[in-house]
């Protein structure tokens, strides 16, 4: 555990109550699953997740917000990076969202080529760029979404390599999920993330199909092929997951389940992810809690697999930020195996109260 690191997060002043508020008002609109998730995680953890995510919901709607034209773009984002700077200078603009993550960066110690690494993602996003093949898909979902994983690992103190690795998996898989499940709305937004070597050698021709995008046997085949890869970076970060702080696992694995539900029900629904979207209904997220809590208590067996050539950058990064940890106090350890047995009897009570 990076104990100074949170102790120094409880003595930041930047962030008012008012402001965290805000900060889970904008999960709570974005991402119903996430905010759900996020009761999940312990309260020293759980405001600073919440920071992050907050100013990554921010960065994307800006640049969301100001259409096709290249120069509101480009605008969006020199504005985006000066915030950006301003934050890890110490002196966010007066924004809640720039408040509460100026309180975490440097106490938790993510490193700022993840945020410009997100951000670069979001240009590629504004130039509409297409991917020739899986390589780029996995290049441009590292950014986008690798790079939160690799954030929230530091943020919870998982900062060897392997376990990098593995949240930046995570965060790869959770994107390929979302552009299997957006396919359709994607396509009638101009946008197109499924590899283009992949359509050709299925006899579509990308620029033509993007004209009328319509569901068919080859779409579908691309879709299926997809989502085998995310269930199989999905496998390798189970082993991360179980690597975290145990009273962290519960949340990061509600995210994890969740999300890879997204891509079974797209199997439900034929692969057709063009004409409608896939939705997991709330009692099948019902269903789920108690596999999720109960896969919270396992230890698996460690994935030292080297990272994705493409997310490489990202876990070298925040290797290297790493500070050195300081010996825990007494009082420390005393205080960390009072959490654990409190975490232990709760995950104990709610899998009696799910079998019940």
């Amino acid at each position: 555990m990076l104990q100074d690191s949170v102790d120094s997060y409880r003595i930041q002043t930047h962030a008012t109550a008012e402001d965290l508020s805000a900060c889970r008002n904008l999960l709570r609109g974005g991402s119903r699953s996430f905010y759900a998730a996020s009761f999940l995680l312990p309260p020293r953890f759980r405001d600073p997740a919440i920071a992050l995510y907050a100013f990554c919901r921010i960065a994307d709607d800006a640049i969301d917000c100001v259409g096709n034209d290249p120069v509101l773009q480009a605008e969006a984002l020199a504005w985006l990076h000066e915030r950006l700077d301003r934050i890890y200078a110490g002196s966010p603009i007066d924004d809640p969202a720039d408040r509460a993550l100026a309180d975490v960066v440097h106490p938790f110690a993510i490193p700022k080529l993840l945020f410009e690494a997100l951000l670069e993602g979001f240009a590629w996003d504004a130039e509409g760029r297409r991917y020739e093949d899986l390589s780029g898909v996995y290049a441009y979902s590292a950014r986008v979404a690798g790079t939160v994983g690799a954030m929230m690992g530091a943020l919870m103190g998982a900062r060897t390599e392997a376990l990098v690795a593995r949240a930046c998996d995570l965060g790869v898989a959770m994107q390929i999920t979302n552009i299997c499940r957006d396919v359709g709305e994607d396509a009638r937004n101009g946008r197109l993330y499924l590899p283009l070597s992949w359509l050709r050698e299925s006899g579509i021709d990308p620029d033509v199909w993007l004209k009328d995008p319509q569901f068919n046997p080859a779409i579908a085949a691309i879709v299926q092929r997809l989502l085998a890869v995310a269930d199989w970076l999905y496998q390798r970060a189970d082993a991360g997951i179980a690597g975290l702080p145990l009273g962290c696992r519960a949340a990061i694995n509600a995210a994890r389940y969740l999300y890879a539900e997204i891509g079974r029900q797209v199997e439900r629904q034929g692969l057709d992810s063009i004409s409608r979207r896939a939705v997991v209904p709330p009692g099948r997220k019902l269903q789920l809690f108690a596999p999720i809590l109960g896969r919270a208590v396992l230890t698996l067996q460690p994935v030292n697999d080297p990272p994705l050539a493409e997310t490489r950058f990202l876990v070298e990064a925040v290797v290297a930020a790493t500070p050195r940890r300081q010996a825990a106090s007494f009082g420390d350890r005393l205080v960390w195996m009072v959490e654990l047995f409190y975490e232990l009897d709760e995950r104990q009570r709610a899998l009696g109260a799910t079998r019940s």
